[in-house]
């Protein structure tokens, strides 16, 4: 099936089509497919496809700038006593239980104060997002963000955390977002949905769901979505034991040995380790966009802004002369390529 279809048709793609899609992201980005397995398999490079409308040039590029920044900023290596601090208060937490479709799910309180700075919240939160994504089951790849406004008010807000929160969550982990819930946010929250929405892809705040205690038919996305007896009261749950440090922190640690484990096997995560029949055709039923003439989304603001940085081919292959090590050396390597 061609990618170029009139303005408003849904592009759906057959398995074999994203395989070749898949196959042609890993010839742009060469030789180092070989050294990075765990984030050039068949699952992971179609992350990037669907999050750049299926263009593989543009989801090779997202996908190589991804390498460099796991290379230079060693997400992985992040460990619990290099950001425990910032977990004290509890304003983002993975929570001890999963929803009904055994999704992760991160908790966000954005109505708690946080006293440190911009870099140091957002080391935090991909520590979170490494650790919730080591926790996805083989074929399950997205997870659930509960955020509950209890205590916000337009004091709470801060447009560069907002900003950096939603640069680092879609540019170096797309489509890891299955829904996010917004639990009882107050009207005046409304005034700055509108200030956040440019920030956020179309596809990302598609996701997102306002749910409200006191309404019948927003709450039952509660109870579709969760076992109520293990989900916490404030959300409506009926679990009243809140976050507790000592405990988070005990578990974080178990995650950290389980991260280092996984990091010296170098196999692709439990989550990217198989492309199931029902993951590609989320990718195919999840994916309906506009698009234009030349194939591109005419609603889609990020990959609009990207056609002026578009590349050739041949810019994006990676030199790999010398083996590639994960270090900062592999990064300037992967740079100077290009």
């Amino acid at each position: 099936m061609s990618s170029k279809k009139l303005q408003g048709a849904e592009l759906s793609l057959s398995s074999p089509e994203q395989q070749a899609k898949i196959n042609e992201v890993r010839k742009l980005i060469g030789p180092a497919v070989d050294k990075f397995p765990a984030m050039c398999s068949d699952a992971s490079v179609l992350r990037f496809l669907r999050a750049r409308n299926w263009h593989t040039k543009r989801a090779a590029k997202m996908l190589k700038e991804t390498l460099i920044w796991r290379l230079e900023y060693k997400p992985e290596m992040i460990r619990w006593d290099d950001i425990a601090q910032q977990a004290e208060t509890g304003k983002v937490y993975k929570a001890n239980y999963f929803d009904k479709y055994g999704r992760t799910v991160l908790v966000m309180r954005p109505g708690i104060p946080n006293p440190h700075s911009v870099e140091k919240q957002m080391r935090y939160l991909v520590y979170c997002m490494e650790n919730a994504i080591l926790d996805l089951k083989s074929g399950q790849e997205r997870m659930v963000w509960l955020i509950d406004f209890e205590g916000w008010n337009m004091s709470s807000i801060s447009v560069k955390v907002t900003r950096e929160t939603a640069r680092v969550l879609q540019d170096r982990y797309p489509e890891r977002l299955g829904l996010a819930i917004f639990y009882n946010p107050p009207k005046v929250f409304e005034s700055f949905w509108i200030l956040v929405k440019p920030f956020l892809e179309k596809r990302t705040y598609k996701k997102v769901r306002f749910v409200y205690p006191n309404d019948v038919h927003t709450q039952k996305v509660m109870e579709d979505l969760f076992d109520m007896e293990k989900l916490e009261s404030s959300f409506g749950g009926k679990c009243t034991q809140g976050f507790e440090y000592v405990a988070y922190s005990k578990r974080m640690k178990e995650g950290d040995k389980k991260m280092s484990e996984f990091v010296k096997s170098g196999v692709p995560l439990p989550s990217d380790q198989y492309v199931t029949a029902e993951t590609r055709e989320s990718s195919a039923g999840d994916n309906g966009f506009d698009l234009s003439e030349d194939g591109l989304s005419s609603t889609d603001e990020t990959t609009s802004n990207l056609e002026s940085s578009d590349i050739e081919t041949e810019d994006l292959q990676m030199s790999c002369k010398d083996e590639v090590k994960v270090d900062t050396s592999a990064a300037k390597e992967i740079k100077q390529s290009e």
